[in-house]
């Protein structure tokens, strides 16, 4: 029998809140998880420009951010995720980051996809929401373009109706054939977005069904926003799944894994 194939897992806070509170938790995810076959990336933003609400909290900004996951890849040595919202943030995060995250709403965004691809990083395509599966290879043949082959698809989710999304788990299968992984996000797929409060709603407690159901469907990773109080978390604290609960969730779905092959 061949190896198997180590889960990607993708796993930190939303936003960067402070440096105590995301150095607690990518600690405390190196110390849980590191003795299961995954493969584990710590993810935080240091900005989320695309919030619904002026009011809303955005993060630090790209120099303390990187600075906070500069001193978490040297403390953990965990390999590091963030996104980027323009092409001049490129240079700056390719020094801190080992995978470059295109948001899901720019997803189209020719130019900033090609000048992070140039960095010869993993770049990290967050499907966006009004994007069907099938049109994805697109956006990975703009990586391409560059001569970077290191591509991770992510699905978070397509819009259904107002303000609510749905998985439709055949794009799975669609974005495999293109042969790069793909990683199901069950934290933002289960987002209620923009809310006419202006602040997103969601459903976290369908986390788990959804993410054994993606794992029985063989998918190749998980990107699952994590907090020690998700009720507290400054962004989508809705969806976001509580840190203490994710070793067990990911047990889970190595078993499942295991139970298809």
């Amino acid at each position: 029998m061949k190896k198997t194939k180590k889960i990607i897992i993708i796993a930190g806070p939303c936003v960067i809140e402070d440096e105590k509170t995301t150095l607690k938790i990518a600690t405390y995810l190196k110390n849980n998880l590191s003795g299961l076959p995954v493969k584990l990336i710590f993810k935080a933003s240091f900005d989320k420009a695309n919030r619904t609400s002026l009011n809303s909290y955005r993060g630090p900004g790209i120099k303390l951010g990187l600075q906070i996951l500069k001193k978490i890849k040297k403390k953990t040595g965990l390999a590091v995720l963030t996104d980027i919202h323009c092409c001049h943030q490129v240079k700056e995060v390719a020094k801190v980051a080992d995978i470059i995250q295109i948001p899901a709403f720019l997803c189209r965004q020719t130019d900033l996809i090609v000048e992070a691809a140039k960095t010869k990083k993993t770049i990290n395509i967050k499907k966006g929401q009004f994007v069907s599966p099938g049109n994805t290879k697109y956006i990975a043949e703009k990586v391409k373009s560059t001569g970077n082959n290191n591509i991770f698809i992510t699905e978070r989710g397509f819009c259904f109706g107002y303000n609510n999304l749905v998985v439709d788990f055949r794009s799975f299968l669609i974005m495999q054939k293109f042969g790069y992984p793909v990683i199901f996000d069950a934290t933002h797929s289960l987002q209620r977005p923009s809310a006419e409060s202006g602040v997103s709603g969601g459903d976290s407690q369908f986390v788990k069904p959804l993410s054994l159901a993606a794992a029985a469907a063989g998918v190749d990773g998980f990107f699952l926003e994590v907090h020690p109080n998700p009720e507290n978390a400054l962004s989508d604290r809705f969806t976001t799944f509580k840190l203490k609960e994710i070793k067990s969730l990911i047990q889970k779905i190595i078993a499942v894994r295991k139970a298809i092959k």
